[in-house]
């Protein structure tokens, strides 16, 4: 064509346009894109490069307008010699979103992999925490003391999202809540299961999975291989222009089918694993449902971790209130000694090191008696 000459446009200008700008970006010849798409090679195209491609396939009645345009074809724009260049691709358009599900399959069944594997792994480490298995059984302990009395004093468990209602149970004093109350108590007996935390590894990362999503993506993958096999037995009177393409395709697919199986046994697994860590706190999976069980336990491990820090805080705060004030009463001791024995006095020039005490440690049962849950 003539560069002087002006291309004829049959397309909708808009529409040409983008075509065009997106040509441009690419940069790739439109032969060796066409080239790569037949043989799969996504070390020519990425998975953006080909998805915009598929934006721009020709719909059946661009293509029905190019296929019976009598002119000269060499005079049409560059969007309409591209439309023409795909057209020479029998199912061009599902060729590409194949190459695109062929790109991008790695990535997915890893990703899909990496989070069955984290579910898997937070399960079994909830299950096998002798650390939290000890922290609950307290919870329950303390539970029972502050219901004594009542029909509720002698309960055997308690239903899991109490653990989120702790921190909202005081003291009269309004000073204390039950989950600082937790982490003393523990701090002062079992201090060895502080960090129990420490055991649930993938707790946090298992908390932010949605099995549903997991699902989804699950059914995204069994279509797409569908698609695949579908377009290979499509391809199979395409004649020598799909050769390679089939060939390529076959191959993916010897490898992404013994994928797809093992996926599928190990998202059966991770149900049976979801399901049963549910059932471990006595919940049904059909109410409490492993993601809400991981959320509330995540949200527990903060709390807990929080008010224990905030319990050290506190006590280095009157660690050091007690000294200071033990000071001064060395120095009004000492004070008052040479005031009454004058200078000359033998223990005048002695300070009283000893420190009486002001406070009593309250009593585990007091504490308890004290909690009283608001509301």
């Amino acid at each position: 064509m003539n560069r002087l000459t002006k291309p004829t446009n049959k397309v909708d200008l808009n529409r040409a346009k983008n075509c065009e700008i997106m040509l441009t970006k690419i940069k790739v010849p439109l032969l060796d894109m066409m080239n790569a798409v037949l043989v799969l090679d996504s070390s020519a195209l990425d998975i953006d490069q080909v998805e915009n491609l598929i934006k721009f396939c020709p719909t059946k009645e661009e293509m029905t307008m190019l296929k019976n345009y009598s002119g000269n074809k060499d005079m049409l724009g560059k969007c309409e010699q591209f439309f023409l260049e795909l057209m020479k691709v029998p199912r061009v358009e599902s060729k590409l979103r194949v190459f695109a599900f062929r790109i991008t399959f790695s990535s997915q069944v890893n990703d899909l992999r990496c989070n069955l594997h984290t579910i898997n792994d937070a399960a079994r480490e909830v299950k096998e925490s002798a650390k939290l298995r000890q922290v609950m059984q307290t919870i329950l302990t303390l539970g029972n003391a502050l219901n004594q009395g009542t029909a509720r004093g002698s309960a055997v468990g308690f239903k899991l999202d109490s653990l989120l209602k702790l921190s909202d149970t005081r003291a009269r004093n309004n000073k204390m809540t039950l989950m600082h109350y937790l982490c003393k108590l523990l701090a002062e007996k079992m201090p060895a299961i502080l960090d129990f935390d420490k055991d649930l590894i993938h707790l946090e990362a298992a908390s932010k999975i949605q099995l549903k999503a997991l699902a989804e993506e699950m059914q995204a993958v069994s279509k797409g291989l569908e698609k695949v096999e579908q377009e290979l037995t499509a391809s199979e009177n395409d004649g020598d222009i799909s050769s390679g393409f089939q060939q390529a395709l076959k191959n993916f697919l010897d490898t992404a089918e013994a994928e797809v199986r093992k996926l599928i046994s190990l998202y059966s697994e991770v149900g049976r694993s979801a399901d049963s860590l549910s059932q471990y706190f006595g919940e049904d999976p059909a109410r409490c449902p492993f993601e809400q069980v991981t959320q509330i336990l995540a949200i527990f491990c903060k709390m807990f971790n929080k008010a224990r820090d905030e319990n050290e805080q506190q006590a280095d705060a009157e660690k050091k209130k007690l000294e200071k004030e033990a000071m001064k009463e060395q120095h009004a001791s000492a004070a008052h000694s040479a005031k009454k024995h004058g200078p000359d006095h033998p223990d005048s020039s002695k300070p009283n090191y000893r420190i009486q005490k002001h406070s009593r440690s309250t009593s585990i049962t007091e504490a308890v008696e004290s909690l009283h849950t608001l509301g």
